[in-house]
């Protein structure tokens, strides 16, 4: 169920694989997207394990609508059990739900200050990252009192199998210059992770890359859904974090 998963102080972090759930089929087993052909019950039943495992009911899991941008959602007390907000990032203080962003090929990342009860997650994808929603969310973190911002950056389509055009990878590069690379091909390619640790560190955050050279490439890993290897039909992990309200 869980690629990576890991507790820093009240802050508990999980990224999910594709195993442990209950669809069938090409979104085999844990898939937690909507509007990839799965049957959404099965998505649902899916959400709630998920849920159970961060010890959240289902309807406190709190998700949104994600659309390649800049947009931070601030999840307070105004948030209430249904709402899905527009966003590619969540950031609360709230220990009575957890935050998830999905993914199958972009980067999922999660922000946590665990002596503040602080986190987020992000969701970053080529886009994303060209348009700033990593400081975004770091910014809105420290808003809302965050000092000492610690992140994680999960697994992702890797710099040497994520083929773009050139003047793509151009354009993304002038912004993150590490997200720079070439494909196994010789082709033109982006390493959106390598772009994100950058962002991160230039802002001041204590940033883990949790992948390595044979880990963590959604492209190359069956245990990983990919939307590039296996199409339309591609199930959805997901980085879910929760602050709980004491330390273990």
């Amino acid at each position: 169920m869980f690629w990576d998963r890991r507790r820093a102080g009240r802050v508990e972090v999980a990224f999910t694989d594709r195993h442990g759930g209950t669809s069938s089929g090409p979104w085999s087993s844990l898939d937690l997207g909507v509007g990839g052909g799965d049957d959404p019950r099965a998505v649902e039943r899916n959400l709630a394990l998920v849920a159970a495992q961060l010890q959240v009911e289902p309807s406190a899991l709190v998700l949104t609508k994600q659309v390649h941008g800049e947009t931070v959602a601030v999840i307070d007390d105004s948030w209430h059990v249904g709402d899905i907000p527009t966003g590619d990032a969540l950031v609360t203080a709230r220990t009575d739900v957890a935050l998830c962003v999905r993914v199958a090929d972009c980067t999922p990342v999660a922000l946590a200050d665990p002596s503040r009860g602080l986190a987020g997650v992000v969701h970053a994808g080529r886009e994303g990252l060209r348009v700033g929603i990593v400081p975004a969310a770091v910014t809105q973190l420290r808003q809302l009192g965050a000092t000492r911002i610690h992140g994680w950056v999960g697994p992702r389509a890797c710099g040497a199998c994520y083929e773009v055009p050139a003047s793509m990878r151009a354009e993304v590069a002038s912004v993150a210059p590490s997200a720079w690379s070439t494909t196994w091909q010789g082709t033109a390619g982006l390493d959106v992770g390598a772009g994100v640790v950058e962002q991160l560190t230039a802002l001041g955050v204590a940033v883990e890359d949790l992948t390595t050279d044979t880990r963590g490439c959604t492209l190359e890993d069956p245990d990983l859904y990919s939307y590039r290897r296996q199409g339309a039909r591609s199930g959805r992990s997901a980085v879910v974090v929760r602050v709980h309200p004491e330390e273990l």
